[in-house]
């Protein structure tokens, strides 16, 4: 399939945007979300056992949620996206180590999930209007888990 420059440069846009959304979270940007989402995006995590509900919710849960891990880090591949004009929808894997301070020492554990988008070409650029996790696995997480309400 031969792409225009507009595809082109849309596709690097989305891709662009879904890593700034990634750093916004490893570097604990919560504002920085703002840039990345619609202000009334539809965002749920559920399917990790997080929240769902509208973008300031999610930076609420978020604040309240991601204290409990000394560190973690949100690699994104494997984007499929299809452009339909002002709108897209994106599939995209994230593979998420999570480290927590526990018994002692540190642990980790990983996740493996999908982010699955709709997006729309905004006046300042492309921006999330939807985004719904889907759970692919989970290794080494801590049988009592649970991330605050």
């Amino acid at each position: 399939m031969t792409m225009t420059l507009q595809q082109i440069s849309d596709r690097i846009e989305i891709q662009d945007l879904l890593v700034r959304y990634s750093h916004c979270i490893d570097t604990r940007n919560w504002d920085g979300l703002d840039e990345v989402f619609t202000p009334d995006a539809f965002i749920d995590y559920t399917a990790m056992g997080g929240a769902k509900g509208s973008l300031e919710e999610t930076k609420a849960f978020l604040g309240r949620a991601m204290v409990l891990f000394k560190s973690f880090q949100h690699m994104i591949s494997n984007l499929v996206v299809e452009l339909d004009g002002d709108r897209a929808t994106a599939r995209t894997i994230c593979h998420n180590p999570m480290v927590m301070d526990r018994d002692g020492g540190e642990h980790v554990f990983i996740c493996g999930l999908w982010y699955v988008d709709e997006l729309v070409r905004t006046e300042a650029g492309w921006r999330i209007s939807q985004r719904v996790e889907e759970r692919c696995y989970t290794e080494n997480m801590p049988e009592d888990f649970s991330p605050p309400e």
